[in-house]
């Protein structure tokens, strides 16, 4: 990659929408003063301590854009996507339940069979939720319950010295016209299920710090805000991140895997951590180091820039920036 090549990537980094829409978290937290909540805001899940564990609690909201151009694919990615922000924490799903508008049952019938697919698929019961079949259009909204019984993966554990660690499995392709990665709709349930359990084993083994879901702000903005969350800063090699054969890097780093996460891990168990996920043919590599302060830098080759630097512009406002974990 030449110098050209490198600066339009960082500035597509920078300007990233995916990356900008997460600003709203922070305006909408503190109209709530939830930065005083006893349960940390920020993480892919809620986690209420219960008993010897802990219950995880998320909800996912999908552009009207994206229900309507793929309505069956939007009701499939309602459960899928809360069961990764589950898994992300180091849990078991329990539960989901859900809040569908639609304008009539025809408009809404291929968004509740997306969903009762999925279900289906990973082995999740949908227990109830909302319904209004007289709406002006389409809009959905996914919540789950799920359990965490041998600790927590979190946003804010991310520590100096761990090594970042990519897991995303490869063997999908675009759900066009978006950025959707998708790798599940001809996996087997088993396969799908084995997966999703490799996060809780992560857990209960003490294999990783922190981990955090890769959502639609894609990888790179996943990694600012585990570094906002952990108060730390990343510096990220791209020549290590593994790319699918065919897929520019630019549009990797923007894309939004059906089973994705960045995790952050001691350097000692990075070996036994990238054998697991490969084990089960998911593709894994070391891309990059926790570092202190509060900048999140990506590197190719010779060339290296500041995406974001924390302690001069936060992006979700959730902890002080600049302070070291």
């Amino acid at each position: 990659m030449d110098a050209t090549a490198f600066d339009t990537l960082v500035a597509s980094l920078r300007q990233s929408r995916g990356l900008a829409a997460k600003a709203d978290i922070g305006t909408v937290t503190a109209r709530l003063d939830l930065a005083a909540s006893a349960v940390p805001v920020g993480d892919d899940c809620a986690a209420l301590p219960d008993g010897d564990g802990h219950l995880l609690f998320a909800i996912e909201g999908f552009l009207e854009a994206f229900v309507a151009r793929d309505p069956w694919f939007a009701g499939w990615c309602g459960v899928m996507v809360n069961l990764s922000d589950i898994a992300a924490m180091g849990g078991r799903p329990l539960a989901v339940v859900d809040a569908l508008w639609a304008r009539d049952a025809d408009h809404g019938a291929a968004i509740l069979d997306g969903m009762k697919a999925a279900a289906n698929a990973y082995g999740v019961p949908i227990v109830g939720g909302h319904s209004n079949l007289k709406a002006g259009g389409e809009h959905l909204a996914v919540a789950v319950l799920g359990r965490a019984d041998h600790g927590l993966l979190t946003s804010f554990d991310a520590r100096p010295g761990d090594v970042l660690v990519a897991a995303i499995d490869h063997r999908g392709a675009y759900r066009e016209p978006f950025d959707n990665w998708q790798a599940a709709l001809s996996a087997p349930p088993e396969r799908l299920r084995g997966d999703l359990a490799l996060l809780p084993e992560i857990a209960r083994r003490g294999l990783a710090h922190a981990a955090k879901d890769i959502s639609q702000a894609g990888i790179v903005g996943t990694a600012i805000m585990l570094a906002e969350c952990s108060r730390v800063g990343l510096a990220i090699d791209l020549a290590a991140l593994p790319v699918p054969a065919g897929v520019p890097l630019q549009r990797w780093l923007a894309s939004f895997p059906s089973f994705g996460f960045l995790l952050a891990a001691p350097p000692a168990y990075v070996p036994e951590l990238l054998a697991l996920f490969e084990g089960r043919a998911l593709t894994a590599a070391a891309i990059g180091t926790v570092t202190s302060g509060a900048a999140v830098e990506v590197r190719h080759g010779l060339h290296r820039a500041v995406v974001r630097d924390l302690a001069a512009e936060r992006l979700m406002g959730l902890a002080p920036a600049g302070e070291a974990a």
